[in-house]
Order: structure tokens, then sequence, then C-alpha cells
């Protein structure tokens, strides 16, 4: 990675700063209950989370067609976004990370495919609202990640040069999205990665295992004079 300290830090939101599989598995347990369906195993659905909830209700309502999960899918939302921070937490290590920024000055933001009317309720359930320098949601600007669009209009909101700047996120179209607008990319190997052997494959500059070693691997912590 660059050894000189990044003007921001810029994360996705599911599987990256947060562990929200809970409350969005939650609520679809509870909407089969509510349609009469048995129980089933949900554990793979972590890995859809990252796709949103139209992978989410593909995997979880898999007796249903494709326009009658679109007819619960509101009902889905609503009822996640009362109850998104519930079981949901930051990953082991992030709270420290997002200390070790905030105490160099290094303002950091999100990019999330998440809509704003639930991105926003769940950082600010979170304590983190007042803290981030910006969110730039799925609905902010006209094309999601993996195009360039909301990295580049998150840099603006932060008033920082792309080159200087680090995204971290746990999917593909995070590596691509922050590549096209001009960042520096971790991967964040936490996440909800399906494959993780073909992390290397996404050309992230670098793979991060845990939340704990980001501050190493941007050097954070050791004194240095300002650039």
């Amino acid at each position: 990675m660059n050894d000189r300290i990044p003007h921001a830090v810029l994360f996705d939101l599911d599987g990256t700063l947060a562990d929200t599989a809970p409350d969005l598995i939650a609520a679809l347990e509870r909407l089969r209950l509510e349609l009469g369906l048995p129980r089933i195993e949900t554990g793979p659905l972590r890995q859809r989370v990252g796709r949103g909830a139209v992978a989410i209700l593909e995997g979880g309502l898999p007796e249903l067609g494709q326009a009658d999960r679109e007819t619960f899918r509101a009902r889905f939302l609503d009822d996640y976004q009362a109850h998104c921070w519930e079981a949901s937490q930051p990953f082991d290590g992030m709270p420290d990370f997002l200390d070790d920024l905030e105490s160099l000055g290094v303002p950091w933001g999100v990019v999330t495919n998440k809509i704003e009317r639930l991105a926003r309720p769940l950082l600010e359930q979170a304590g983190w609202a007042d803290r981030m320098g910006c969110l730039v949601a799925g609905d902010t600007v006209a094309h999601a990640k993996p195009a360039p669009d909301p990295v580049l209009a998150a840099c603006r909101a932060l008033g920082t040069d792309p080159r200087r700047v680090i995204f971290i996120g746990d999917d593909e179209r995070d590596v691509t999205a922050g590549r096209a607008a001009g960042t520096q990319t971790i991967a964040a190997l936490w996440g909800y990665i399906a494959e993780p052997e073909q992390v290397e494959a996404w050309g992230a500059d670098a793979i991060a295992q845990t939340p704990g070693v980001l501050a190493d691997l941007l050097d954070l912590r050791r004194p240095r004079a300002a650039v």
C-alpha cells in the first residue's frame, strides 16, 4: 500500500463495516412465518446479503416465483428497516480502526449499494452517522457499484483526490468501482465472500484478513510528519 497517510478512507457497509446479516435474515424468517412457510436453513443466506433484498428473497423464499417474491419485497424491507440494528454489530476490530482514523484526522465515509432509507437508520443506530464524512447510497447517484460514480461522489463530498483515498470492501464490485475511480483498494476477507480463493483475482491493492490488521496495513500507528 501507499506509505503515506490517506486523505480519506471509504467503506462498503454490509460485510465490511458491520455484520448486518443477522437482522436481514431475521426479517426473512419473520416473513416466512407470516406467510405460513416452514423454517429453513438460513446460514447460506449470509453470502447473499451483499447482493441486496432481491437475492435474499430469492434464496429465502424458494417456494415462490419471482413475481410473488417481488410482491412481498416492500413488506420485507419495511420490517427490516424497523429492526436493522438489533442483532447486527460492527466487525471485531472495526471500532478501533475508526478510532485510529479519527485520531489522525483522516475522514471516512460509506459507499454502499443499500438504499439510503435503509442505510442511514442503520448508521444512526450504530452511532456512526455523526462521525462519518459522507454516505453515498445505492440511490444517491444514477449508477451504483461496480460503476465508479458512487466512489467519485464520495471523494467529492470529502473534498479529496481519489488517488489519495482507500476504498475497503468485501465484494468484487467494491474493488472494481474503486479501481475505476482511481482509489487504492483493500479487499475485506472477513465479509460475505462466497469464494475467498477468488479474491486475489479481483485486483485489489491489498487483501485484509480481519479489520484488526487495517491500521498496520495502512501504517497508521507509526508516528510521522504530516504530508
